[in-house]
């Protein structure tokens, strides 16, 4: 059985899937998104060690809280890192009963079928739709990410797309097109979640002593990024 590396834990999640979730934030991500909010869950070599058996034991304790209609949500950091430790943790989630949700960029390493067949729901968040886009925005390629959507596709996952909308970056209507285009393409998305670029990680950075990729950019208005949800997403809210 494969011990894991979690950041941290949130009991009362509400925008981390359906109902109220309990999120779990591994510790580990590849990629160095120009807006990433979470630059404290980087590096693999950070957080708590556990195993699954102990993490599952603590997820139960939540069950008042989120009941029939929530469930668990595995985030970061980027889950798919550490497949062996998030399959197995699935595995005895669903065997106890509980909803299973993973909130990804689709950039791991494993066996995505084992991840997959106790996985009830995929959060996918998208970077970019474009190569040379997705490399400037992350830093890497979009093989990984590509790999894991062919994953998806194949097994019927359920998928709720999630993009940040960031000024002069992801806000255009012609980007909001082309994520429009794109997302057509994939068969099994129930939700599109335009989600407005903040500032709340930013002092992170000046914490950890690292320039902040965009400073600078100001927060994305909440009132225009609902008026493009509501113009190009409109259709997709099927949950």
């Amino acid at each position: 059985m494969a011990a894991g590396k979690i950041h941290s834990m949130e009991s009362m999640g509400l925008v981390d899937g359906p109902g109220i979730r309990t999120v779990i934030f591994l510790q580990g991500c590849s990629l160095r998104c120009r807006f990433c909010h979470n630059p404290d869950t980087w590096d693999f070599d950070g957080g708590e060690t556990i195993e699954p058996q102990e993490l599952v034991q603590k997820i139960a304790r939540f069950r008042p809280y989120f009941k029939d209609n929530g469930g668990v949500t595995f985030s970061g950091g980027e889950p798919l890192m550490q497949p062996e430790f998030l399959s197995e943790t699935l595995r005895l989630c669903k065997k106890e009963g509980i909803h299973t949700c993973i909130d990804t960029a689709g950039c791991g390493t494993g066996n995505y079928d084992e991840i997959l067949k106790y996985t009830d729901l995929v959060l996918l968040d998208i970077k970019q739709v474009e190569e040379e886009a997705y490399r400037h925005m992350t830093g890497r390629s979009m093989d990984h990410f590509n790999q894991f959507l062919q994953a998806l596709k194949d097994h019927g996952t359920p998928i709720w797309i999630r993009q940040v909308v960031i000024p002069g970056m992801t806000d255009s209507r012609d980007y909001m097109e082309q994520l429009k285009r794109y997302v057509d393409n994939i068969p099994n998305v129930e939700k599109v979640e335009l989600l407005p670029y903040h500032l709340l990680g930013a002092n992170k950075y000046e914490v950890m002593g690292i320039p902040y990729p965009l400073c600078g950019v100001p927060a994305m208005d909440k009132d225009e990024t609902a008026n493009l949800q509501k113009e190009f997403f409109g259709g997709y809210d099927h949950v």
